[in-house]
């Protein structure tokens, strides 16, 4: 069974939070971590391996980012849906998901929707959660060994404005008869109304809805208890592959013909309540906690990720449009003071925003007045795919910069991989480029390099750097 221990929770209880250790619903305008270390352990869900979990107070726009430390060396996964992969029954974060060359891919961590809930539900912004194995522990199938454990530490404000992204335009994502949408509201705040229906024949789960809205909802007592179940013939044909051995009717909500077999319900909805724990932690996956009206009807953890990368996509777009009205974070000087590269070789005009050592965006204004355009098709001018490559790599290189196991170092570029030209840049046009991190050494590392125009990807390159020291370059 899942244990947890708590530190010096004496001193912690005077910084936690007050509003969300009373379950009430007001938006913090700051970012939260924990207080302290939380410590939890017990087997998985489905894998029923022991891991001992360790959750540690994090900085202002870290994020949450899990560490298996088994591992040698330790992988750092960032709970992001982009890094999750299709699983049965739950959800799984895996470094490099959508890149089986990056470095450390295949590390993963199984069964994260309900620790994400926790997160979700208490807003709590900044964690480092380290695992000893590759799954969560489980305890009784709820958020609430992850909850429970959290409020006796407590919460810590911290100095910045906390991330929130209220959607823009309604999405809906389907599978047969399974749906969940979201719609634009005036309101900054997050409601959803959940529709469970197993259809006229489902004797044992009858029809049941349930709504949640963080403005008048008590998360911690309302759905944060309500745990994950299944039929009886489900659990057993996970039993006969060899899942869940470990547990019994009497340690998860398994349900037969006349309801749960040695155990009893906790709400007289607890499906549809575990649905939406489900939904909190899945939806969390995007970064930040979404404002929008939800519906969902029999939605899983498939049709969770799918709405997660949308929202995604809009934040992205939304960001975006963004970038061309905000202030500068490196203008050309300080840009010139990190890099070694002059005219006509410097092909970043300004750096718009660096998120610590993780993500940087930044602008190239592309003017009739390049050189390189008049040699390069002077009748009808585009900009050479490789000044493009070049561009992205001297923002990459401009965020391995603010890694401070790189001061005084230069990022020169190593290797390049899935490198497309999607579209034609031409005089007039605004480079919007993007870097974000996917892993970073001492002596290496590797970016995930976009360029836009227009909000359409012009072109896109993994990028592969070696640092080395400055004089050695100069």
């Amino acid at each position: 069974m899942l244990q947890s221990t708590v530190d010096n929770p004496a001193t912690s209880a005077t910084s936690s939070d007050s509003r969300t250790l009373k379950g009430a619903g007001r938006l913090p305008a700051k970012q939260h971590t924990v207080a302290g270390p939380v410590r939890i352990s017990g087997k998985g869900l489905l894998l029923g391996e022991h891991a001992d979990v360790t959750i540690l107070p994090a900085p202002i726009n870290h994020g949450i980012v899990f560490e298996r430390t088994d591992l040698d060396p330790p992988v750092h996964i960032p709970a992001l849906v982009t890094n999750v992969v299709k699983r049965a029954r739950r959800t799984t974060l895996k470094l490099g998901a959508g890149s089986s060359n990056s470095p450390g891919s295949g590390a993963s961590v199984e069964t994260v929707e309900h620790i994400m809930s926790a997160f979700a539900g208490l807003r709590i912004d900044n964690a480092l959660v380290q695992i000893t194995g590759p799954e969560l522990p489980c305890g009784d199938g709820s958020a609430a060994p992850f909850v429970d454990p959290i409020l006796n530490v407590g919460l810590s404000e911290q100095d910045a404005p906390r991330r929130v992204f209220k959607v823009v335009e309604p999405a809906v994502v389907e599978d047969g008869d399974a749906m969940l949408a979201v719609f634009p509201s005036d309101e900054d705040e997050f409601k959803l109304i959940f529709d469970l229906d197993y259809g006229p024949n489902s004797h044992r789960i009858k029809r049941q809805t349930q709504t949640f809205a963080f403005a008048n909802g008590d998360y911690q007592h309302e759905i944060a208890r309500a745990r994950t179940y299944s039929l009886r013939e489900e659990a057993q044909a996970l039993w006969d592959r060899g899942m869940c051995q470990h547990l019994t009717p009497k340690d998860v909500l398994v349900i037969g013909e006349d309801g749960p077999i040695d155990n009893a319900y906790r709400y007289e909805n607890e499906p549809v309540r575990h649905k939406i724990v489900d939904l909190l932690g899945d939806l969390y996956l995007v970064g930040c906690e979404v404002h929008g009206r939800f519906v969902a009807h029999k939605s899983g953890h498939d049709l969770n990720r799918r709405m997660g990368l949308k929202i995604l996509k809009q934040m992205r777009a939304a960001h975006r449009q963004e970038v061309s009205l905000r202030g500068r974070e490196l203008d050309i000087r300080s840009i010139q003071r990190i890099m070694p590269h002059r005219y006509p070789m410097l092909l970043v005009d300004r750096v718009v925003e660096m998120e610590g050592d993780r993500r940087a965006v930044g602008i190239k204004n592309v003017t009739i007045n390049e050189p390189f355009f008049q040699g390069h098709y002077p009748g009808t001018p585009i900009m050479p795919g490789v000044l493009l490559v070049e561009a992205m790599a001297q923002l990459g290189g401009l965020l391995m910069s603010q890694n401070l196991e790189h001061t005084g170092k230069i990022a020169v570029l190593l290797s390049l991989d899935r490198v497309k030209l999607r579209k034609p840049v031409t005089p007039g046009d605004q480079l919007v480029l993007e870097a974000e991190a996917i892993r970073a050494k001492a002596r290496t590392g590797t970016m995930k390099c976009r360029a836009f125009v227009g909000g359409k990807v012009a072109a896109e390159a993994q990028i592969r750097f070696m640092m080395v020291d400055a004089e050695q370059e100069t």
